[in-house]
């Protein structure tokens, strides 16, 4: 999908800070606008505004960098809004504001927020938009003209902005068919009477209105108009030659408007015949454009204009047209074309009498119609109200009624149409060559959101669920590729293919992920299914040589069924030794050819046969060549045989490397065949929540109190702690109580609500009466389940707020419910209350929980086990179990491991039973037989005990009775004595039957347990538990969406989805859950949806900025539906930090106050020994006059941010900061690597400091916290996306007890959307302020500042300064520990940020990198090289302890460091450590203490030059494959 070069590479260029302090646009700014010097400003002039235009925006030709310069200044919010007034601003004053409003979008930030303020000027201001769109090019120029359609378009596009949709909604309502036609909408009237009936409306409306009709009636021809004005404007264009490139982004910023336009079923109702009206995509179609060089995007949008032109949907009712509607639809035409020709035109008799199938192709229609008249086309065309007829009393001079438009016309409306699924059904699932390295169709990463691409949005609405899917299927492929064609650069280039003399390739280098193949041979090509043109199955045999590390083969003989493999042919050009540089474009320097996917089937054994997947250990094989069994696509198998039939190369015979991808980055067809099986099936959506899915309706209609089934009575068990937590949790309810007990007013409580109740009387007897808010309680005691402390049910221990209370109800009764959980605020603990009341209140429903990561999904099963609910009903699915903190195996294989030890404890208990009341008889060999057991022998015992102690005739019986009578005192004689009290009668009686209860769950476990004796094998059985048994089933998003098939298949069934961290998960992961089971009578079974997020948090991680930006797909579909109204319940009480620290993000949610702990418990109170503030904001000067730096595109550093962070760091550790609770994050991949690198040369090895908790980037952080948090935000010449607020809300939020950031203020300070976090971090001084007299843990109350004087410090230089000085007062002080310590400094900044060797995400979220911080075999590597050195002249060693500069590393050991590096996908830190510290090769770490600071004697420091220019590291770190750790 085509994109202009320059749009594509294009990198928002950014203004450093002192541009910006000494450029024009800051200068206006301070006298006029900047919101520090608000006491000083001049007063407005326009003309200022008109300069401005002038020469920094039309002027620089609509420069980005001095657009952003303005709008970061806060131009639009307090300048041009502020002064604009409705027709008296100039033409300038508008245009700044709407290019103001296009930078925000383009920037992704909010952009409505300014015109909240003074709104009754929008109406004005959004005329005056809507006329200089239709002014000539003389008084308004294309460049300007684009800017006013892509403002428009942002309009369309924001229809959940009230101000918005009620000026843009008058565009394209049912009053612009004004413009039609007349015999045209006459004929549209006539098939929808209902709108003929609006239309009345709408001229009785007129006659009576006292508004100016003139202005309604250009409003109406507005949209019309436009397209003749582009219409006209596009037919100026030559087949050849060179045009202007506005023009030709005005035309491709048009489509695209339209695009959006039909795009939107509210926009497209009426709309979309007013464009077929003006037939503009026929006039597109016949233009010159499409068929030029530089029109390849434009006719990429036109394909999307067409479709969406002819899209399955009825405009009418909104409803989704089948493939048979939309056949019926084409004959129709088809047939009344036959009739108008048999009626009027003699000459078309053969074509009026033929069947439709045999001319309904565009070629029969060429036959029939190409030899007509020009005047006989017109006829036939009027006569179809396509065009005005030939008496028409004025013919619009727009119209073409030339024979080519004539004839096209009549064509491309009834040639009949290609359906859409079948193209997709015969479209190949993995991308080759042509796709992935297709600029045009998968963009480069550097997207700057300059231009409009040939995407499909995913925005607010959708036209149907087959849209839906369609556009997720498409922008998730493209993901997927872009993401595969990372991995085969990176592999193949690892692997240097070389041309050797013979003209053979030879593989320089070796990966990990790719080998060479010996062999490949396609062994089978089964016969097509009946009706399907290419083959049902096509496999073929791959052989690898393995003689690599064991721990890369076993990867490789490991590698899964269904695993999805690439096949690469590459032909280098290269010579043997050429260096391979990855800024170069990939395909040329390594010679790729071809690109094929497969799936892994199975490896062959020694007799050629597909070794099973199983239990049973795999077959050693000898030697090192292994045979894979690969599945190919039958699509493409089918594509490339017809094109070798036609005398191409036959790509099968080429292959020469074999590529594997991480199985967690590799599941993407699965999910492609997952969504595309969903658009071939019917897909079945509640009623109540399929307009909501696709954005239209009453957002509120799925909120449990509109919902008809709304439960009035609920047992909320253990949610309350007592009555007066009760109480509170309903602070506007009045509450009754159903008992005069005191004693027994304690949980669990059964609630009924009146007010549900009188609801549904009224609903019966059609009155509304208001509804009193009235709780009535009900305690009810939970039978006892026997007499041992095991049988005590686990209670909940945490007092919910009212909020989370309200969640908690909402997610127990049916409908849609949305939790918007801020950071800290229990999330987690409500969903798990949710799932163990619905677990107890419905006990044959099942409920689906599904998350974004295994993390959560662990974090939610381990409080789930905390709960009264019953383990044998817990299953998760997936392979994240192993990280589950407990030693039950919750997997499927795991519980039927339990099942059957479960199983054979009860039979135990059974036989002890059996003893105990002396039967005869092996009644606990099987379930069966205990089954029997129970009936004949224990049923009977107990029924004859129950007649004595309740006997019929109703008598009193003596409390003794109980105890004499009872038959099972033998088997219980292990339990508390006494059994019974012998106090009174109801005691003793409810101690027996809870005795009797225990007994009779024996036998009910081993009545369900039975299946399993009777079915055999693991898997049977573990479909059984999960089909069965499971009452609470847990996977993650990605599991659901790969397994879809085989859960259907199996007859999978739930009633309700919890979704937690809905927020971070794409739009079509979140849907599939939904239909992971199939319909009950054509209806889903799904009772209720509960999501639970935060969309103030980070979204998911989408690493193609085009994709990201332009198509919108990071939006989860539970941003979506917020974006659409949907009531939620905002938690509001957060228990994670400090009330001072929570106060930098709290701002951002309607109401988030602090849980009384973060106020009570002792680590709150006491303050962080050794600062003087829990947080504080560190301003960072350039160091060595450098601030940020980009070695390569994205991969931002700040050397002196990671030396000031590490430096504070090891302060901490120092006092006796535990390393567990010190985080370090950053905003950047680059500044995340350079941080590990400071760390690896100067903490590390050292016993004292050792390494924080973790070092990562702030997205991969989200979800976790600590209680000290140091953050780096590198940047120092624009803010970057640290202006996404949810990126800010992240950083602030993952703190409890202390908050530390380190950044260049003057940058951060002026940013809009910051501004309430950073006005508040700038309250405190802006430079460190220690106390370092303190040690960890303190004493001293957090509202008391510490004694004495605080140490200021300067900068970094003097922090590493004090650091180093209080690391020698500390080891001094621990003599016995000095002795060999090394005391030598290394001066901050000789460690050089450098550019990584192979690619890094430019997405903080997005780098190959697990974040573990278990980086020994790091170390270990490094140690071993150094061991390695040993062997090397000492004397170099004196060189090197007594010099500052650092020796050249020898080339050829740094090759040997990256394949080493390569062997194990690690940095390339190796040599970097080598080169950081050398003289580690004298001192042993395991006997002396490693010290922090290298290079310099200690007595030295004090004349040391601390500012010397930053040194050059010979061996740069290989950032980019972080990868297994």
């Amino acid at each position: 999908m085509s994109v202009p070069a320059s749009n594509s590479k294009s990198k928002g260029p950014a203004p450093t800070v002192e541009q910006i302090n000494a450029d024009r646009i800051t200068q206006l700014a301070n006298q006029y606008w900047a919101p520090y010097t608000i006491e000083n400003h001049l007063p407005f002039d326009e003309k200022v505004v008109e300069d401005i235009y002038m020469k920094e925006i039309y002027g620089s030709g609509y420069a980005i960098r001095r657009i952003m310069m303005l709008e970061f200044s806060q131009y639009l919010e307090n300048y041009l809004w502020p002064n604009y007034v409705t027709g008296k601003s100039s033409h300038a004053h508008m245009l700044s504001i709407v290019v103001m409003v296009n930078e925000k979008f383009r920037e992704r930030v909010p952009a409505w927020q300014p015109f909240k303020k003074l709104s009754e000027h929008f109406p004005g201001f959004f005329q005056q938009v809507l006329e200089a769109c239709l002014m000539d090019a003389i008084d308004c120029s294309l460049k300007e003209q684009t800017a006013l359609l892509v403002f428009l378009n942002h309009c369309f596009n924001s229809m959940e902005v009230a101000l918005i949709r009620d000026r843009v909604k008058r565009l394209v309502s049912l009053s612009m068919w004004t413009c039609l036609q007349m015999g045209r909408r006459e004929q549209e009237l006539k098939a929808v009477p209902k709108w003929r009936k609006f239309w009345k409306l709408i001229q009785r409306k007129d006659r009576d209105t006292t508004e100016d009709l003139s202005r309604l009636d250009w409003e109406r021809h507005f949209l019309q108009r436009l397209m003749i004005k582009f219409m006209k404007l596009l037919e100026t264009i030559p087949p050849d030659g060179s045009i202007g490139s506005d023009i030709i982004h005005y035309c491709e910023r048009f489509l695209e408007l339209i695009i959006d336009l039909e795009a939107l079923l509210p926009t497209r109702r009426f709309f979309n015949t007013v464009l077929d009206d003006c037939h503009l995509v026929v006039r597109c179609h016949l233009s010159e454009l499409p068929h030029r060089e530089d029109g390849n995007l434009f006719s990429q949008l036109l394909d999307m204009l067409k479709f969406y032109s002819r899209f399955e949907i009825s405009d009418e009712t909104g409803d989704p047209l089948t493939d048979h509607d939309m056949t019926q639809l084409h004959y129709s035409k088809i047939t009344s074309l036959q009739k108008a020709a048999y009626a009027k035109f003699p000459d078309l008799r053969g074509f009026s009498l033929a069947n439709v199938a045999s001319v309904d192709t565009r070629e029969a229609l060429l036959k029939h119609f190409g030899p007509l008249s020009e005047e006989k086309l017109r006829a036939i065309a009027s006569y179809l109200n396509l065009v005005a007829p030939a008496n028409a009393k004025e013919v619009p001079d727009w119209q073409r009624l030339d024979r080519d438009f004539l004839l096209e016309l009549l064509v491309s409306r009834h040639e009949r149409r290609a359906s859409q699924l079948e193209a997709l059904n015969e479209m190949p699932l993995y991308p080759t060559e042509d796709i992935i390295w297709n600029e045009n169709i998968v963009p480069t990463e550097y997207f700057s959101g300059e231009g409009c691409l040939a995407l499909p949005k995913l925005n607010l609405q959708f036209l149907t669920l087959h849209d839906y899917l369609l556009r997720n299927f498409n922008l998730f492929r493209l993901e997927s590729t872009y993401e595969i064609r990372q991995d085969i650069e990176d592999a193949i280039s690892r692997l240097s293919p070389w041309r050797a003399e013979d003209g053979s390739t030879y593989f320089g280098g070796w990966a990990r992920m790719a080998q060479p193949i010996v062999n490949f041979a396609v062994v089978e090509v089964a016969k097509p299914n009946i009706g399907e043109k290419r083959p049902s199955r096509v496999r073929a045999d791959v052989s690898v040589n393995l003689s690599v590390r064991n721990e890369i083969k076993n990867e490789w003989e490991n590698l899964r069924k269904h695993d999805v493999c690439f096949l690469v042919t590459v032909r280098p050009t290269q010579t043997i030794g050429t260096k391979y540089n990855h800024r170069d474009p990939f395909v040329p320097q390594v010679g790729l050819t071809y690109v094929r996917g497969c799936e892994i089937e199975g490896m062959l054994d020694q007799n050629g046969r597909v070794i099973e997947e199983g239990p049973e250990p795999k077959p050693q094989l000898p030697g090192e060549k292994r045979t894979f069994r690969v599945w190919l696509d039958c699509n493409q198998y089918r594509i490339d045989m017809d094109q070798a039939s036609q005398g191409k190369e036959d790509v099968y015979e080429t292959f020469n490397i074999l590529m594997r991808r991480k199985p967690k980055e590799n599941n993407f067809k699965a999910v492609l065949e997952t969504i595309r099986e969903l658009m071939n099936t019917e897909c079945v959506v509640p009623d109540w929540l399929h307009d909501i899915i696709l954005g239209y309706g009453d957002p509120g209609a799925a909120h449990y109190s509109r919902m008809p089934n709304e439960i009035a009575t609920m047992d909320f068990n253990d949610t309350f702690l007592d009555m007066d937590h009760l109480r509170a949790s309903f602070p506007e309810h009045q509450i009754k109580v159903k008992t005069d007990d005191p004693r027994k007013l304690v949980p669990p409580f059964r609630l009924t609500f009146e007010d549900v109740l009188s609801k549904k009387r009224a609903a019966e007897s059609d009155e509304m009466k208001e509804a009193k808010k009235i709780i009535t309680v009900e305690p009810h005691v939970i039978p006892s389940r026997g007499p041992y402390l095991f049988n005590e049910p686990k209670r909940n221990s945490i007092p919910f707020t009212p909020t989370q209370v309200e969640a908690i109800r909402a997610g127990m009764q049916p409908g849609l419910t949305l939790v918007v959980g801020p950071p800290g605020t229990g999330k987690t603990d409500v969903a798990v209350q949710i799932i163990a009341n619905l677990y107890h209140n419905f006990p044959a429903q099942r409920t689906l929980i599904v998350t974004h990561s295994n993390q959560a999904l662990n974090q939610l099963f381990e409080k789930i086990m905390a709960l009264d609910i019953d383990e044998r009903h817990l299953l998760r699915l997936g392979h994240g179990e192993e990280a589950l903190e407990t030693e039950k195996d919750f997997s499927r294989y795991g519980r039927v491991n339990y099942v059957l030890a479960k199983r054979l404890d009860l039979l135990t208990e059974v036989q002890r039973l059996q003893e105990s009341l002396e039967v005869a008889g092996d009644v606990a060999y099987t379930c069966e037989t205990a089954g029997h057991f129970f009936l004949y022998q224990i049923l009977a015992r107990w029924e004859r005990f129950l007649s004595r102690v309740r006997p019929s005739s109703g008598k009193l019986v003596a409390v003794k009775t109980i105890k004499d009578e009872f038959p099972f005192h033998r088997f219980f004689d292990n339990a508390p004595k006494p059994l019974f009290k012998c106090r009174t009668y109801e005691e003793d009686m409810e101690i027996a039957e809870g005795c009797f209860r225990y007994i009779e769950k024996i036998f009910t476990q081993l009545e369900e347990f039975r299946a399993f004796e009777l079915l055999r094998s693991g898997l049977d059985r573990s479909k059984y538990l999960l089909v069965k048994e499971a009452k609470v089933i847990a996977m993650t998003c990605t599991h659901a969406a790969l397994k879809r098939r085989e859960l259907v298949d199996l007859g999978f069934k739930y009633d309700n989805i919890l979704m937690e961290e809905s927020a971070q998960i794409l739009e079509i992961e979140t849907f599939i859950p939904l239909l992971l089971q199939n319909p009950q009578d054509g209806y889903s079974r799904l009772k209720r949806w509960i999501m639970i997020g935060d969309h103030h948090q980070l979204p998911p991680v989408i690493k193609n900025m085009a994709f990201q930006k332009y198509s919108n797909m990071e939006q989860s579909l539970f941003t979506r539906i917020v974006r659409l109204g949907v009531p939620t319940v905002d938690l509001d009480g957060q228990g994670r930090a400090r009330p001072s620290i929570c106060n930098l993000y709290n701002w951002r949610y309607k109401k988030l106050g602090n849980l009384a702990h973060v106020e009570n418990w002792p680590e709150y109170r006491v303050a962080n020994p050794g600062f003087w503030y829990d947080f504080q904001l560190v301003n960072v000067e350039d160091f060595n006059g450098v601030g940020e730096s980009e070695p390569s595109p994205y991969f931002y550093q700040n050397l002196a941010e990671a030396e000031y962070c590490v430096a504070v760091f090891m302060y901490m550790r120092l006092l006796g900061y535990p390393a567990q609770k010190i985080s370090i994050l950053t905003t950047y991949n680059g500044q995340k690597h350079l941080i590990r690198d400071v760390i690896n040369i100067r903490c590390s090895n050292n016993p004292l400091i050792g390494r924080p908790h973790k070092v990562t980037t702030v997205d991969k952080y989200q979800g976790q916290q600590n209680d000290y948090i140091l953050l780096s935000l590198v940047r120092t010449k624009a803010v970057g996306h640290l202006r996404d607020v949810r990126r800010l809300v992240v950083a602030m939020s993952r703190a409890r007890l202390g908050l530390y950031v380190f950044a260049r203020v003057s940058l951060f300070k002026n940013c809009f959307e910051l501004t309430p976090a950073f006005s508040q971090l700038m309250m405190r001084p802006l430079k460190l302020h220690l106390a370092p007299h303190e040690t960890y843990p303190s004493q001293r109350p957090n509202d008391n500042l510490p004694q004495g004087t605080p140490q200021e410090v300067e900068d970094m230089p003097q922090m590493a300064a004090f650091v180093y000085d209080f690391y020698i007062e500390k080891v001094q002080a621990m003599k016995a520990a000095f002795y060999g310590a090394q005391k030598m400094w290394q001066k901050p900044g000789t460690h050089k940020g450098s550019s990584p060797q192979h690619f890094v995400s430019h997405h903080p979220g997005g780098d190959r990198d697990t974040d573990s911080e278990e980086e020994e075999e790091r170390v270990r590597d490094a140690k071993s090289e150094q061991i390695k050195q040993e062997t090397e002249d000492m004397s170099s060693d004196y060189q090197i302890a007594t010099s500052e500069t650092q020796p050249p590393v020898d080339e050829q050991m740094a090759s040997e460091v990256e394949m080493e590096s390569e062997e194990t996908q690690e940095s390339v830190e190796v040599s970097t450590e080598k080169a950081m510290y050398p003289e580690n090769k004298k001192a042993e770490p395991s006997k002396q203490m490693a010290t922090i600071i290298n290079e310099v004697p200690e007595q030295n420091f004090e004349n040391a030059d601390v500012q010397s220019q930053t040194q050059a590291n010979d061996e740069t770190s290989d950032d980019g494959d972080d990868g297994d750790d």
